[in-house]
């Protein structure tokens, strides 16, 4: 069963233009008002390689985090948590709990993504994402293969624009998803997330 909605395309195609262009709006621009601010800008090798991020979009959806985590995220813990709560606190406790799954890559070499965020600025991030996947995945009718190719494009807008590698645009791109949730809660609300037709 979560199998099967791993691979169900079945949901409104609409729903594809935020998985494909949220997140990479929000980290995008997120860079841009860091180097804006005078940060100096980062390399940017998405820019000079392009061909590289059709693999690089593979690669991280299959051993970057979405295929390991969105079947037990979204897949099993969000059903069960909206069982018994609203969708938004539900967010918020997945989003905690999320945050803490990542503690381990704060104490890696080489996590770039994880150096300019301490963990306690990390963890409202996760959160304030959670309530965008929680978003995602109830309007597309419980679909995790949205929420796979959601988070997928998320973890790919950080390899092409590398935000955290500056001071600011992690600051700047908690912000904007705060901006964005809180737009997303007037619209749909805090109940179901879904907006009642």
């Amino acid at each position: 069963m979560l199998l099967k909605r791993g691979l169900d395309f079945s949901f409104r195609k609409i729903w594809l233009f935020p998985i494909f262009l949220l997140m990479p709006s929000i980290v995008g621009l997120s860079l841009l008002l860091a180097i804006i601010g005078g940060k100096p800008a980062p390399e940017i090798t998405a820019l000079s390689q392009p061909w590289i991020v059709i693999p690089a979009f593979f690669y991280i959806l299959l051993l970057g985090g979405p295929v390991e985590e969105e079947f037990g995220w979204r897949g099993y813990a969000l059903d069960r948590l909206q069982r018994n709560f609203n969708a938004l606190l539900s967010s918020i406790i997945i989003g905690f709990i999320w945050g803490l799954w990542h503690l381990p890559l704060f104490y890696m070499p080489r996590q770039e993504i994880y150096y300019n965020i301490p963990i306690w600025g990390f963890i409202p991030g996760t959160i304030f994402f959670s309530i965008i996947f929680t978003w995602i995945y109830n309007n597309t009718g419980r679909s995790i293969l949205a929420v796979l190719l959601l988070h997928t494009t998320g973890n790919l807008s950080h390899f092409i624009f590398p935000t955290n590698s500056t001071r600011l645009g992690g600051l700047y791109s908690l912000i904007l998803n705060i901006i964005v949730v809180v737009i997303i809660l007037s619209i749909w609300g805090p109940k179901r997330i879904v907006r009642k037709i």
